[in-house]
């Protein structure tokens, strides 16, 4: 199997790359990962998380300013690419072919290969600029995926809202974490009639 390439970047949410990371290394799957500056800051800030933690969980890590690393590449054969979080700054750079560093090159590499991107975007409020940059890399190919929870899936912890917007994100690649699922309506229309 083809590795998966995780791009963190300096939005707010850096667990999601980090457990994205987890899950993979324990299913056994080979992952690539390249951060960013202000996505370390984030990681320090938000997390427990370091650098070095990093690297022990991904099989391959490369420096953002490593433009000539192999996920530069579309020769380099991968499943795609996940960036969590994905900030607006690095979303205007992958929409407008921007590769000034080896994260949104390695982006519009997947892109242009016809590979899966999944874009973890975290910004709150959209103004119409966000709105447009979205509406663009969705139209060349990228799925957006701002991280929301599903409260169908009754989230009792922080960690389980994570858990479960990583888990919808690797269904993107077909790989199933086990995460609770919407099995239907009929319990939802039976706590709707008990309010009649």
């Amino acid at each position: 199997m083809h590795p998966i390439v995780v791009g963190i970047s300096g939005g707010s949410g850096a667990i999601y790359g980090v457990r994205i990371l987890e899950v993979l290394q324990k299913l056994g799957i080979d992952t690539h990962l390249v951060i960013t500056q202000h996505g370390l800051a984030t990681l320090r800030y938000e997390t427990d998380y370091t650098a070095k933690d990093l690297r022990k969980l991904a099989t391959v890590t490369h420096p953002v300013r490593d433009i000539g690393a192999a996920i530069a590449s579309g020769s380099f054969l991968t499943q795609g690419m996940i960036v969590a979080p994905c900030s607006v700054k690095t979303l205007s750079g992958i929409v407008n072919s921007y590769g000034d560093n080896l994260l949104i090159r390695a982006a519009d590499v997947t892109l242009k290969e016809k590979r899966k991107l999944v874009l973890m975007v975290r910004e709150v409020p959209l103004h119409l600029g966000h709105l447009r940059l979205l509406t663009a890399a969705a139209e060349i190919g990228a799925t957006i995926f701002p991280p929301l929870p599903a409260f169908y899936a009754h989230p009792k912890t922080v960690e389980d809202i994570v858990a479960y917007s990583v888990g919808r994100v690797l269904d993107q690649f077909g790989i199933d974490t086990g995460i609770p699922r919407w099995t239907g309506q009929k319990k939802a229309e039976q706590s709707c009639a008990d309010l009649q």
